[in-house]
């Protein structure tokens, strides 16, 4: 059979462009695209729920893709291996409780489960700003992360969230957009940011679920966000409380959806 590149093109114009509008009004809207991020957009998917996941970069994965300093491996506790368990990831003990893992294996995998159970991810776009009614954010302004990185003056888009959860790690991106914009207190001891902390593995991990919560009305932290939000430290290259949390945050709006609908 000859190709003809015009049909090429129209077949990924007009698919892309059938999935986006699909997908301009949904019930969970994920802001990050690394573990925690994906994590809870497969649990949510899984549910039923119509989910977006929206990353900024060309890639997806955060900071799984590099393990510790490059090194491709990654290390997750026992808690942390039962959540690999469930994508059939390999593990392999290194010293009791402590568990290794290929980085690139467990970040590709995850994603395959989450977009095979149906949520869709959008690479390559930012966003910039949230849409607020009554003192609740209600859903995402989004756009293309060249034109945000080129600075060009290109108005962005708008999509509907009933739910948003907030996963861009260190960054929190989308809480200092909040915190800046927007006259809503978080739900920390300041009603601001608080910082992520100096490394302290053992307490961050604790901490990372333990924080993954909603923080204000629609929105939840995830992830590393969880813990720069409320003043936690950062944990290294372990990622069992980064996938636990993405769970957690999964659970938590399902949860209160089936509360609403009871």
């Amino acid at each position: 059979m000859a190709l003809n590149e015009l049909i090429i093109t129209r077949a990924i114009i007009d698919r892309f462009s059938q999935k986006f509008l699909e997908y301009t009004e949904v019930d969970t809207a994920i802001v990050g695209g690394g573990p925690s991020g994906l994590v809870a957009a497969y649990f949510l998917a899984k549910a039923g729920k119509k989910v977006a996941l929206f990353e900024r970069k060309l890639s997806i994965g955060g900071g799984m893709w590099g393990g510790g300093m490059m090194f491709n491996e990654i290390v997750v506790q026992k808690e942390g291996k039962e959540i690999l368990d469930i994508f059939d990831i390999n593990t392999r003990e290194y010293q009791p409780g402590y568990f290794t893992a290929d980085a690139v294996e467990s970040i590709t995998t995850i994603c395959s489960y989450a977009t095979k159970a149906g949520a869709k991810i959008f690479n390559c776009m930012s966003v910039e700003d949230v849409v607020i009614r009554e003192n609740r954010v209600i859903g995402l302004v989004i756009t293309w992360s060249p034109v945000e990185m080129a600075g060009l003056h290109v108005d962005p888009l708008t999509i509907m969230a009933s739910n948003v959860v907030e996963a861009t790690g260190h960054a929190t991106e989308l809480l200092h957009v909040i915190e800046r914009k927007a006259d809503i207190k978080l739900n920390t001891e300041t009603g601001r940011i608080m910082g992520e902390r100096s490394m302290w593995a053992e307490k961050a991990e604790k901490l990372t679920i333990e924080n993954t919560r909603e923080i204000c009305p629609g929105v939840y932290v995830a992830g590393m966000s969880a813990n720069a939000a409320f003043g936690g430290p950062r944990m290294g290259p372990i990622f069992g409380g980064m996938l636990l949390s993405g769970k957690k945050v999964a659970e938590l709006i399902i949860a209160k959806n089936n509360d609403k609908s009871a």
